[in-house]
């Protein structure tokens, strides 16, 4: 399978669904079984809760981590004591999510995992460079529909799963898939301004075009728009958003003249919640969307069956997203390993 030999070239990759069931976790398996004939050492935690057997949003069952013997893995002390494996804890974090300090251990046999790890991004980064000390590959099972603190491309590289569980409509899968992929592909600030952003987490910022001077608009959210609307351009048409991008701003800004002149930047793809529509007129329009991580998408895995219990045609969905997007398109249930 082409995008596993591909995962050899990268340090660190993150496994994101398009939304709850699209089967990020079964992909993030196959790639474990897989990566064990390339003789290289793996770590895998996920960005927040992942690996439980049911899922805590649909109440449907939902596959574990499965892992082998010799790789490390990171999980938080409460779901720790639940794992189903032999194991030895090599490192306990300083720091603690809602279910206790990160636990990392190595395996000693095979067998199921319930992950939880680091909730914010920094926290995230700092143990993908431990990680990375200690091993060939970091594997992340990522997040995308749920509202993470943590950016999941903050990774070398990543996987997307789509499927059934979008719509039982074809076309309308392919939309939304592809409108992911088209925002993955947006450009990423320069490095300076990057480190000047990466550690604010919530407020709107303006940016100075000439100096990069940053200026806290001392507007605590989007969602208040329409009562900051007369304040929120008055020092620059560039804001930082570290939040969400939504209609609600894009179509402010559309109703305005030179649109052109407006860039926004946040951290990811992630963050953009605003619909297909406003979005790609926005940028249509000349409007620009920049990003802290630029994210490189190695292939998309899809899943033709809906947790609601229909199934839809495997054959005609990987055709026509491979007729619409540029990179490598599997069903891993197809594949023969």
């Amino acid at each position: 399978m082409p995008f596993v030999k591909d995962i050899l070239n990268y340090k660190s990759i993150s496994f994101v669904g398009m939304d709850k069931n699209a089967g990020k976790t079964e992909t993030l398996n196959y790639v474990l079984s897989r990566l064990r004939s390339f003789n290289k050492s793996i770590a895998v935690t996920s960005i927040g809760i992942d690996g439980e057997t049911i899922d805590q949003v649909t109440s449907t069952s939902k596959p574990m981590v499965f892992v082998y013997p010799n790789t490390l893995f990171v999980t938080s002390e409460k779901l720790y004591e639940q794992r189903q494996i032999v194991s030895q804890i090599e490192n306990i974090s300083h720091y603690a999510s809602t279910l206790g300090r990160l636990v990392t251990a190595r395996t000693l046999s095979f067998g199921n995992v319930m992950l939880s790890g680091p909730t914010s991004t920094a926290w995230l980064k700092e143990l993908i460079n431990e990680l990375s000390q200690k091993c060939d590959i970091c594997l992340i099972d990522g997040a995308l529909s749920r509202k993470s603190f943590a950016s999941p491309s903050i990774t070398e590289a990543m996987i997307l799963s789509t499927g059934a569980v979008l719509s039982a409509n074809i076309e309308k899968i392919c939309n939304q898939t592809k409108f992911v992929y088209d925002m993955t592909l947006l450009p990423c600030i320069e490095e300076e301004l990057k480190e000047k952003l990466f550690n604010i987490s919530q407020g709107i910022f303006a940016i100075h075009n000439t100096t990069n001077e940053i200026v806290d608009l001392e507007i605590p959210s989007l969602l208040m728009i329409d009562k900051y609307r007369d304040k929120l351009f008055n020092v620059s048409k560039t804001l930082f958003i570290p939040g969400m991008i939504t209609d609600k701003l894009l179509e402010l800004i559309i109703s305005k003249k030179n649109i052109q002149d407006y860039t926004l930047i946040t951290k990811d793809f992630t963050h953009i919640f605003s619909s297909p529509l406003n979005t790609r007129r926005f940028l249509s329009l000349g409007g620009k969307i920049l990003y802290l991580y630029s994210t490189r998408l190695l292939a998309i895995t899809v899943n033709p069956v809906s947790p609601l219990g229909f199934k839809i045609d495997n054959e005609k969905l990987l055709s026509s997203l491979r007729s619409q997007i540029d990179v490598p398109i599997y069903n891993v249930r197809d594949i023969n390993i």
